[in-house]
């Protein structure tokens, strides 16, 4: 993948993965838009990365989990002349708890954000690529979506969805140019966590979001349709084969079982745009 001089647009850019997309990128010579919800941190990493490495980098303020989000973007893209060639839907959260517990408000904006705000955005930007002949989607699913997660029964599926999502559209487009391609981390270091308000969904050791996304662009200049970063997380993932499905819930929920009894997440009004993106 060719990427100097060409523009990527990445969500959840505020921080965690999706700001290290952005420096990566942006090393390599990437022009970047920038998207969150954010304004001001957006700003700054813009400012930081234009001065740093001589490339152009837009912003857009924007809640993707509101409808009609995806379209406002496009449309902002299509005034500021850019094609992307690199579109990377970075941007999620989770909650956590006893799923009749957790605010439905809440739960209906996890499911936008992380499935419709992807589809709706490939949807949107994927025909362009396609009469270049052209371009590369990442989607960054998680290690959640390899099996169902009791205490995240909303995440879990969310990531499931753009797993299977994005290794549908990698065959569809294998020999039309466009390269399709998913990112499944387990626990990594970022404020995610805080914002999902549990520390016991996060399992096993952090990894940095430097690495991951180094993995990540790696792997995918390698031609690969998805990676899991880590060989603990690989061989978590791929657990599922060697067990049965109530075996696997069984282990998964006295991990992920809250702690305090009760659920969390239950009158959160906070959003995320980061994506250190969990578990497992």
């Amino acid at each position: 993948m060719t990427i100097q001089g060409k523009w990527s647009l990445i969500t959840g850019a505020s921080s965690g993965i999706g700001e290290q997309f952005a420096r990566q990128l942006a090393k390599q010579g990437s022009n970047l838009v920038l998207v969150a919800r954010s304004k001001s941190k957006l700003e700054s990493l813009a400012s930081e990365l234009r001065k740093k490495y001589g490339i152009k980098a837009e912003v857009i303020t924007m809640d993707l989990a509101k409808e009609g989000a995806p379209s406002e973007i496009f449309q902002q893209c299509r005034i500021l002349k850019v094609d992307i060639e690199l579109l990377i839907n970075n941007a999620g959260f989770a909650t956590h708890g006893l799923f009749e517990e957790v605010s439905g408000e809440r739960q209906h904006e996890e499911v936008m954000l992380n499935v419709a705000a992807v589809v709706d955005m490939t949807h949107l930007f994927l025909p362009d690529m396609l009469r270049r002949s052209s371009g590369t989607v990442i989607n960054v699913a998680s290690t959640a979506g390899f099996q169902p997660l009791p205490y995240m029964a909303v995440y879990g599926a969310t990531k499931a969805f753009v797993l299977s999502f994005t290794q549908a559209l990698y065959w569809e487009n294998r020999d039309r140019g466009i390269k399709f391609f998913a990112l499944c981390p387990g626990s990594t270091d970022t404020s995610f966590f805080n914002v999902v308000g549990a520390e016991e969904a996060s399992v096993g050791k952090k990894d940095t979001p430097e690495r991951v996304v180094e993995v990540a662009l790696r792997a995918l200049k390698e031609g690969k349709m998805y990676v899991v970063p880590g060989m603990q997380n690989y061989i978590g993932a791929q657990l599922g084969r060697f067990i049965t499905r109530k075996q696997g819930l069984r282990l998964v929920g006295s991990m992920l079982r809250p702690r305090n009894g009760s659920s969390n997440n239950r009158n959160s009004g906070k959003q995320s745009d980061l994506s250190g993106r969990t578990i497992r």
